[in-house]
This record gives structure tokens, C-alpha cells and sequence, in this order.
């Protein structure tokens, strides 16, 4: 988020998340960089503000993470202006194992998911979609939290990641 707020030094930036350091970690460089344009929120992502709206949300692996993942999404939405944007990278994957079979990083998404992913959900009683959560899932979500256009597209210099652009209208 400091990088877009120093990007874009006339707009306004919000970065939540769970994890207090990282939101410690977040506000330090933002003041060693002088980003007045940028603040941090300790906050689940289930509970983002609709008011004042954002125009635009991104979320960088971490959906498939999340302990409510479509409670998340609709959060999102919800957050959104009507003519708002949410990008959204996460893993490149298909949902089902057997369309994976031919993906050369296939065994390190599942270890991964396995390791981490998973273990992160499961272990607040969640959703536990894991890393291969998989672009088809990924799109039905999105279009269940109520995004009517969702676009999506490799990333060229990311063999791991898909670029997911979802639009409310």
C-alpha cells in the first residue's frame, strides 16, 4: 500500500489487516517515506467500511487464506463504489486436482496449501480453501459476492498468480 500511496501521492490509501506487526511495520516505512496520503487499520476483512467508499480494492494472495473467504468478497463489494474495481492476485491454479495434474508447480501449491494456507483457515474453524483454491472457484465466488464483470489474466513475469479484475456493473 506505501508503494501505491507513493505512486499515487493525490489519492488516499487504507491498508488493513490482521496482523498488528504488519500494520506496525506498514505505518513506520509510511512515515520514514512521508506518505501523509497513506493509513493502516488493524481490521478482520469481513468488517471493511462501506462509507466512505472505495474506488478502487486489492487483495494480493490472500483470499484463499481468509477464515471466511465469501464473507470477505462481499465485504469488498459491499465497500465499493458502484463504478469500482477490485484487483485481486492470487494463485494460479485450477479448483479441480485432476485439470492440476499437468502444472509443473502443482506439487509446491499443494505443499504449500498443505503447510500453510489450509492450517491458517482451518485453525480459526474456517472455510479452508487453500492455495489451489483454483480460478474456477475463484470466479464463482466473486460473482456470488456480487461482481458482475470479472476478468482474468495471467501475469507474464508470475508463473504462480493470476491478475482477477472484478467489477460490480
Amino acid at each position: 500500500m506505501n508503494l501505491l500511496a507513493r505512486a499515487f501521492p493525490r489519492s488516499t490509501v487504507t491498508g488493513d489487516d490482521i496482523a498488528i506487526d504488519a500494520i506496525d511495520a506498514a505505518r513506520v516505512e509510511a512515515a520514514a517515506w512521508g506518505l501523509p496520503n497513506a493509513s493502516f487499520a488493524v481490521r478482520d476483512a469481513t468488517t471493511l467500511p462501506a462509507d466512505p467508499p472505495f474506488d478502487v480494492g486489492f487483495a494480493f494472495d490472500a483470499i484463499h487464506d481468509q477464515v471466511d473467504p465469501a464473507g470477505v468478497l462481499t465485504a469488498v463489494r459491499r465497500a465499493l463504489t458502484p463504478d469500482g474495481v477490485f484487483v485481486m492476485l492470487d494463485i494460479k491454479a485450477a479448483t479441480r486436482l485432476e485439470d492440476n495434474l499437468g502444472n509443473p508447480v502443482a506439487p509446491w501449491l499443494y505443499a504449500m496449501s498443505t503447510l500453510h494456507c489450509l492450517t491458517v483457515s482451518l485453525a480459526h474453524r474456517g472455510a479452508g480453501l487453500g492455495a489451489a483454491w483454483g480460478r474456477e472457484l475463484a470466479y464463482t465466488m466473486l460473482r456470488d459476492a456480487g461482481f458482475t464483470s470479472v476478468d482474468v489474466h495471467d501475469v507474464p513475469d508470475d508463473p504462480l498468480d493470476s491478475l482477477y479484475v472484478a467489477r460490480p456493473t
